[in-house]
């Protein structure tokens, strides 16, 4: 755990990490012959596999962490999560993560993959539906005693194979972690009620299109009436939309989309307030600090301060 005397020194030690964050590649991450030819990897928490995860940083790949025993956090984003027996944290790519606080007890498994594993395919069609705000909800997941027992042979199995492949073996790994993944979101699907809403046909894809136009225009288009119309549906049905699906208008998810960014670029890069608000569209640093004070009741000075208090908790 880094502990820090001050703000000033906590906000130094952040983008000290920022400045030179590492992009992890699994490409690069060879322990073995077999990895080259290999997408995916299985490590034991607690080895010496670690030690990069206790800093800042991002990966181009998927990263599963599952804990058998002992504890440890998880610093996902602005977010922290305390993971022990039974918790599994699913961490999307080019997510800034880092491990903290680990238990001397602490055991489990960590499983690297390649995003063409994440049944892409499946969730784009069948499973569509379960593909709403996803990595927010397989951030951290708290499975059942059941559940989880059931878990952990899919695992071996996959863990097995990794250590001695082959190019069936192969083949099986890929369908072990597609059942394991999907378990993971059948198990969500009855945690979050934003999943429960039947979303076959048109509306579901709609509302799945504006988030994918949000996560591409937010930091130039920040009106409902500019998705509603690339969308070719009414600004009402948009928000009618939303609330269905998220519970929280077409402009809050805008609004949100914009804090999102507000929040990483405060806590992981080195830019100043003024540079911020115009790389996200602002017209002056003003116009950011109004904006964070009407959304958070806070400036942005008070924002970062609070978010480097809790990412080095």
């Amino acid at each position: 755990m880094i502990r820090v005397g001050n703000l000033s020194a906590i906000c130094t030690y952040i983008k000290k990490y920022s400045m030179h964050l590492k992009r992890l590649e699994i490409k690069k991450n060879i322990q073995k012959t077999d990895d080259k030819n290999l997408s995916f990897r299985v490590f034991d928490l607690g080895t010496a596999s670690l030690q990069d995860y206790l800093k800042p940083h991002k990966k181009d790949h998927f990263c599963i962490i599952l804990v058998e025993s002992g504890t440890s956090k998880v610093h996902i984003e602005d977010k922290i999560y305390l993971l022990n027996s039974g918790k599994i944290a699913v961490i999307f790519p080019d997510q800034i993560h880092f491990l903290s606080n680990l238990s001397t007890d602490l055991t489990g498994k960590i499983i690297l993959f390649e995003e063409v594993l994440f049944c892409s395919d499946i969730l784009k069609n069948e499973l569509s539906a379960y593909n709403v705000n996803l990595s927010a909800h397989l951030n951290c997941t708290a499975l059942s005693s059941l559940e989880f027992e059931q878990v952990l042979p899919i695992i071996k199995n996959i863990q097995d194979i990794y250590n001695a492949p082959s190019l069936v073996k192969k083949e099986q790994a890929r369908f072990y972690i597609k059942i394991f993944l999907l378990g993971l979101i059948e198990s969500i699907h009855g945690q979050h009620p934003v999943l429960h809403h039947d979303a076959q046909g048109p509306n579901q894809q709609t509302y799945i299109d504006f988030k994918k136009l949000l996560n591409h225009h937010y930091k130039s288009e920040r009106t409902v009436q500019y998705y509603a119309s690339k969308l070719a549906i009414s600004t009402k049905k948009l928000n009618a939309l939303n609330k269905n699906y998220s519970g929280e208008t077409a402009i809050n998810a805008i609004h949100n989309r914009i804090l999102i960014e507000i929040k990483r670029q405060l806590l992981f890069t080195d830019l100043s307030h003024k540079e911020i608000a115009f790389d996200l569209g602002f017209s002056s640093p003003s116009a950011l600090n109004k904006f964070v004070k009407a959304k958070l009741k806070e400036t942005p000075t008070d924002l970062q301060n609070g978010l480097a208090q809790i990412y080095t908790a």
